[in-house]
């Protein structure tokens, strides 16, 4: 593979065009207003998506979309991107060498620790959970 070539086909317009109407609802005109939010590299800022890539982002749009709308939230992008925590304690950037899954579980668990503890807990209880939060000493 060539330096700077994306690793898979190309994701097609019908998935370029579902991230574009996600991206426009959390508050995004193009790609590239959110590339630095979302992590998105050069070439994913200019539309240029893999098949991979696509369905990993509508997959982190779709479920931020889906807990915000649960919670009765709009969806906001600074709550998707950037975690309240203090950026000292934020877990560090997963490294490139890492396999696909991986990375995808490490943003995962990065989307999760960014939002609150009240909206997990109503999208768990929406899914018929219970919730009972520690008990504080």
């Amino acid at each position: 593979m060539a330096f700077g070539q994306p690793a898979g086909p190309p994701a097609s317009p019908r998935q370029i065009e579902q991230l574009a109407e996600l991206l426009e609802r959390a508050g995004f005109n193009s790609f590239r207003e959110a590339r630095h939010p979302y992590g998105l590299n050069q070439r994913q800022a200019a539309g240029r998506f893999t098949v991979a890539e696509a369905e990993e982002l509508l997959e982190r749009l779709t479920a931020a979309e889906h807990v915000h709308a649960s919670a009765g939230a709009e969806p906001a992008a600074d709550a998707v991107a950037e975690p309240s925590r203090p950026a000292a304690s934020r877990p560090a950037p997963v490294r490139a060498r890492t396999a696909p899954d991986e990375r995808r579980e490490a943003r995962r668990a990065q989307l999760l620790e960014s939002f609150g503890d009240a909206v997990l807990a109503a999208e768990l209880e929406r899914r018929g959970w219970c919730c009972i939060p520690p008990i504080a000493e």
